[in-house]
């Protein structure tokens, strides 16, 4: 293949991949505007609403393993395809949930099935097996921006919209935009290890040999713990974030704006982490990564609230929101290679999301008991530096593998 149609082919991965990034993480990045609309609508309690995105979070991670092994095994189209209709009948059934079971099933079940099947996390494990290997680390920083860019799009769109037409038509909307991640799959169109020779770093290495060697690697198991803070903050503000400002007396513009910035300066901090993880060491930047997002939140609750105060804060955590995700999948790549990723990157994203469902579970059901959020935004505070320190004694270096006789 010539240098141009190679040029050609990686372009078209990446504005794919990006694209398809940013249309499933911008609705789900709404959430918390549809929040108070729909318990006022149906005499609900926020806890009802944080379990369902709570639930969510939880399997949104529990099934991003799962899927990775099948688009490992099988390649990704079909995996992203099935996810992205989840995603939409999800969505679409969010419309009409009147009762708090409906809402688990479509808010909870099934988007949050359909997530671990079309977001972010396969499209960075498909990157990190088309792309070249001086494009991977951009990739994985563009992948990660084009989900910014998502919450940066769409919340503003949420909240026209619903003011609009209304929520429920608004969920429908979204429902079909998210359609169109199934003719931008076949972009990102991979060869499963079913189809594929094993490499020559791993022979003859299964998928259970490899989920083994990952969970008996110290420092892969401490990447994972540290992911669990950020997928705590990020769920948290994101589900609690508007109404959390309305308790303030902030206008919900306000709040759509705060998370629009977070998405667009998380564009910024996202595309120069993938860039500096070529550079520098990946665990000191999610060191300082997640210490930057501890002063940051301690600073925000400790001042008065104000407009100002609002978009200042989120300016300054949008530029640490995703920006833990390049080095992050950076690592994994480094320490077992590009076979396995989708399903190691999933089992690290697992972790994210149960921390995920932590968050938003608990600003429900510790603001109904306490009638405020101090309590979640100091445990955030808390969280950020420690994964700042469980991340320090990372080793940065490919596992060693013994050498299998015969092989070349």
């Amino acid at each position: 293949m010539s240098r141009a149609a190679t040029s050609a082919s990686t372009i078209l991965i990446l504005v794919a991949g990006c694209l398809i990034a940013a249309i499933t993480f911008g609705p789900r990045a709404t959430s918390g505007f549809f929040l108070l609309p729909m318990s006022n609508t149906y005499g609900w309690g926020r806890d009802v609403f944080g379990l369902a995105l709570a639930l969510q979070n939880l399997l949104w991670g529990l099934g991003s393993p799962f899927a990775g092994a099948i688009a490992d095994r099988f390649g990704t189209v079909r995996v992203l395809c099935a996810g992205a209709i989840v995603y939409a009948a999800g969505i679409a059934m969010m419309s009409f949930a009147s009762t708090p079971g409906l809402l688990q099933l479509s808010a909870g079940v099934l988007v949050g099935f359909g997530l671990s099947a079309c977001s972010f996390n396969l499209v960075l494990a498909a990157f990190g097996k088309l792309l070249p290997e001086r494009w991977r680390s951009l990739g994985f920083g563009a992948g990660t921006a084009a989900g910014s860019f998502g919450q940066f799009l769409f919340p503003p769109l949420a909240t026209g919209l619903i003011s609009q037409v209304g929520w429920q038509e608004t969920l429908l909307i979204f429902a079909a935009v998210l359609l169109l991640v199934i003719p931008l799959s076949f972009a990102l169109a991979t060869r499963g290890t079913a189809s594929t020779k094993a490499t020559a770093s791993a022979p003859s290495q299964s998928l259970v040999g490899a989920l083994r060697e990952a969970f008996g690697h110290p420092s892969y198991v401490l990447l994972v713990l540290g992911f669990f803070t950020c997928g705590f903050q990020l769920a948290f503000v994101t589900v609690h974030m508007p109404a959390y400002l309305a308790d303030q007396g902030i206008s919900a513009a306000v709040g759509a704006s705060t998370l629009a910035l977070i998405g667009l300066f998380n564009i910024v901090g996202s595309l120069s982490a993938g860039a500096l993880a070529t550079r520098f060491s990946r665990k000191w930047m999610l060191a300082a990564i997640y210490a930057g997002r501890g002063i940051a939140i301690a600073a925000f609750i400790l001042v008065p609230t104000s407009p100002a105060s609002c978009l200042v804060f989120g300016a300054a955590i949008g530029l640490l929101w995703l920006s833990t995700v390049p080095p992050t999948s950076g690592l994994v790549m480094l320490m077992f290679g590009t076979r396995y990723m989708a399903m190691l990157y999933g089992f690290a994203f697992f972790s994210h999301q149960v921390g995920g469902f932590l968050g938003v579970l608990l600003g429900g059901v510790l603001y109904e008991a306490s009638g405020s959020y101090d309590i979640v935004w100091w445990l955030s505070v808390a969280l950020s530096f420690a994964s700042a320190a469980i991340n320090l004694p990372i080793r940065e270096r490919p596992v060693e593998r013994p050498v299998v006789a015969g092989a070349r």
